[in-house]
């Protein structure tokens, strides 16, 4: 099953010419799953410039035929689901059960971007001023980017897919280099969509393909989710490239216990909370504030759900958490 993976670029599949490839590794069983390319900058231009020749027409297409798209290829994800899911347990290593959870989110996205030729709807008004009416419309930027983590390798890319294709720009995805299979299922679905060569592409890599999207000139807007700290680095980078920028990082989530609350169900809420994904997600529950008498119950109660947390391979029904991305991120933790 040890596949060179391939990269989605003007409409079709290639083959990196780079002979720089990682493993992909299933954390559960640590066997080799996939090898992923690191791509050149060079076949990051050649994605870029299939984008701009795209943009033009694509502006142009009206937006209640952009999302005739979006409508397919939910469908498409729907009676795909199942694969999906099984794909990002394999390469990510959550549960079954949340790998399916985190597409049905990711189709709720494209859901929402069904409806751009509203959201994206303009205003004017009249008399702002004296002698002055105002008018305001929504237009594509062009091309633009989303660089995607490890942790939700099905859903994340449709926090932003969806809205930019439905709002006339072309888009390319460079998932985590951890993770890069999802994408690949994914990418096998939107090429039954018969979109335009280049209004959609996946390029696959590391540190270097991600810095070659966020340096490139013809990028006008960068999405990133990852660390606190590699957010920084890509806002400071895209921005002062002028390009426009959305970087989200990591999170603290304190939870506060109060006396009265029901704890049997505090318990379960925050056991899941906690150490659903494996903990490897921003919203989850990283400190417990106890208030008064609240302390007495809920410490104990807690480490019990803990200990008796069933951990293992997530295609397994019985399991409640997986293990984390890599040994590294185990040694770390």
């Amino acid at each position: 099953m040890n596949t060179p993976l391939s990269n989605y670029i003007n409409g079709g599949w290639h083959r990196s010419s780079t002979n720089t490839y990682l493993d992909v590794i299933n954390p559960a069983t640590a066997e080799s799953v996939a090898r992923v390319p690191l791509t050149p900058v060079a076949e990051v231009d050649q994605a870029v410039r299939a984008a701009v020749v795209a943009s033009g027409e694509w502006r142009r297409t009206p937006a209640t035929d952009r999302v005739q798209y979006l409508f397919k290829l939910k469908t498409l994800l729907e009676d795909g689901l199942d694969e999906i899911a099984r794909t990002i347990t394999i390469e990510c290593g959550k549960t079954y059960k949340e790998s399916v959870g985190e597409m049905r989110r990711g189709i709720e996205n494209v859901e929402v971007g069904c409806g751009i030729p509203i959201l994206m709807q303009g205003f004017n008004n009249e008399d702002i001023a004296r002698g002055i009416d105002e008018y305001l419309f929504r237009q594509p930027l062009g091309v633009v980017a989303a660089i995607t983590p490890f942790n939700f390798p099905g859903m994340i890319p449709f926090w932003f897919l969806p809205y930019a294709i439905a709002t006339g720009n072309c888009f390319i995805l460079k998932p985590s280099e951890k993770v890069p299979m999802t994408a690949q299922k994914l990418f096998e679905l939107i090429d039954q969509l018969d979109l335009p060569p280049g209004v959609l592409q996946l390029v696959n890599g590391g540190q270097e393909t991600a810095e070659a999207l966020v340096d490139h000139p013809d990028i006008r807007a960068i999405s990133f989710v990852g660390t606190t700290s590699i957010a920084r680095q890509v806002y400071s980078r895209a921005t002062a490239n002028g390009k426009r920028a959305q970087c989200q990082g990591g999170a603290k989530n304190p939870v506060v216990i109060m006396p009265d609350a029901e704890m049997d169900l505090t318990v379960r809420n925050l056991s899941d909370s906690a150490y659903g994904c494996a903990g490897q997600r921003c919203l989850a529950v990283s400190v417990a504030i106890t208030v008064g008498s609240a302390r007495e119950i809920f410490v104990d109660r807690m480490v019990e759900a803990t200990a008796n947390r069933r951990v293992g391979y997530g295609l397994d029904p019985e399991v409640e958490t997986g293990p984390v991305i890599t040994g590294e991120s185990k040694a770390r933790i």
